[in-house]
């Protein structure tokens, strides 16, 4: 398992997730934990063709270089 430490939390969210843990019967630690697995499991596990199809959506409208131009430019470098 990994950890995580989380600095220069905001004194009310920290007495907020200790009140909240105490609520529910939890350490604050585990709360925290509870918290993001929560907010996480919503998330989406995209594959590359849904990332790519998000790409291409906010880059939309912009100039694009092709990657034979970058390439080309990348060896004259050199």
């Amino acid at each position: 398992m990994a950890s995580l430490s989380v600095w220069n939390l905001d004194d009310d969210v920290l007495a907020k997730l200790k009140r909240r843990a105490v609520r529910h019967g939890r350490s604050a630690e585990a709360e925290a934990r509870y918290i993001l697995a929560q907010a996480l499991s919503a998330e989406a596990d995209l594959g590359f063709e849904d990332l790519a199809a998000q790409l291409r959506a906010l880059t939309s409208g912009r100039r694009h270089t092709p990657a034979e131009v970058l390439l080309r430019e990348g060896s004259e470098e050199r």
